[in-house]
């Protein structure tokens, strides 16, 4: 009997021994913030489709995490299809850390929306600003959302905030379930259709730059518009109060003119009771590395101290709220 006993207890320190500790093994103590990790710890990020702003941030700042910490929280990005299900694999536990669109986590949080109770969602912090870019074939005769009814629309990858915020411009617009012929596709599918002629439009929430984005447009000069779709902001703000305009430029895609947009905040998120430690340790990185962060995406240049704190309803994590006192940010 001795020598299976003994192999079990060499398997079990062989295995505790490989890769460190998963966060979520270490919940929060309530303890004083030195906004230091202990040993070593792996976190996976969720983050967007692969030609999307999301996934392009989410590996820099994955890079960030690993040599800020000289090792101690690896992390990586995973490519995902944003928001809600974001937010679901995160408090499943299979990612320990999220972006998402903040009216996809204040419905998170309220249980409303597509998720039928409270979700247990804390925020790191308010990020850069996502743009609904709203793009169509010049030559589909659609000038606004209410045009698409009959249309083939790309609303975006199942369970995504752009796919949340696609139908609520429908419902405002007053179409109906089923008037749009609603094409639930990541955007490279979606460039990829409006191409080849079987797509009309197509709907996405991100940073400026995508570079889906930028490939349909550079792909043929007037052949594809941006639409703006800011008369409907009043009855999207009555759903939301998060909701607001802000241009965007010619110069992002090549476009003749600014175009009016409808906009929410990025947020990063965590389950409410993970380490004060580690979500202390991923604010402080995420600041002190903006510079290397845009010099992968221009977003990135968005995510400032004054606004980190505006996360309202979803509460700031407390270990975030101690790097962000380390870091002076306003209150």
């Amino acid at each position: 009997m001795k020598r299976p006993l003994t192999l079990l207890i060499a398997l079990t320190v062989a295995v505790s021994g490989c890769g460190g500790q998963r966060h979520t093994d270490k919940k929060d103590t309530g303890a004083a913030v030195a906004c230091k990790v202990a040993g070593e710890t792996r976190i996976g990020i969720a983050t967007g489709n692969t030609t999307g702003v999301y996934y392009a941030l989410g590996n820099a700042y994955a890079t960030q995490i690993t040599e800020a910490t000289g090792g101690r929280v690896k992390a990586s990005a995973a490519e995902t299809g944003a928001s809600v299900q974001n937010i679901t694999q995160l408090v499943e536990g299979k990612y320990q850390l999220a972006f998402a669109l903040a009216d996809t986590a204040a419905d998170a949080v309220n249980g409303t929306g597509s998720f039928k109770e409270k979700q247990p969602i804390a925020a790191v912090a308010r990020i850069y600003p996502n743009f609904t870019q709203v793009v169509v074939r010049a030559d589909a005769g659609i000038s606004s959302i209410a045009d698409m009814k009959g249309r083939s629309i790309s609303t975006g990858s199942p369970n995504s905030g752009t796919e949340v915020i696609a139908n609520r411009l429908f419902t405002a617009a007053g179409l109906a379930a089923g008037d749009v012929k609603a094409q639930r596709l990541e955007l490279g599918k979606s460039v990829e259709g409006m191409k080849d002629g079987s797509v009309d439009g197509l709907i996405f929430s991100s940073g400026l730059g995508a570079a889906g984005l930028k490939d349909l447009f550079a792909s043929g000069k007037g052949r594809y518009k941006l639409l703006d779709v800011t008369p409907l902001l009043p009855k999207l703000k009555a759903v939301n109060p998060v909701y607001d305009v802000a241009p965007i430029p010619a110069a992002a895609y090549g476009t003749e003119g600014d175009t009016p947009a409808v906009v929410v905040p990025n947020l990063l998120l965590v389950k409410n009771d993970v380490d004060a430690e580690l979500a202390c340790v991923l604010t402080k990185t995420l600041f002190d590395t903006k510079d290397k962060l845009a010099a992968v995406n221009a977003s990135a240049k968005d995510i400032t101290l004054d606004k980190a704190r505006r996360t309202s309803p979803v509460p700031l994590h407390r270990g975030s709220e101690a790097a962000l006192n380390t870091l002076n940010a306003p209150r």
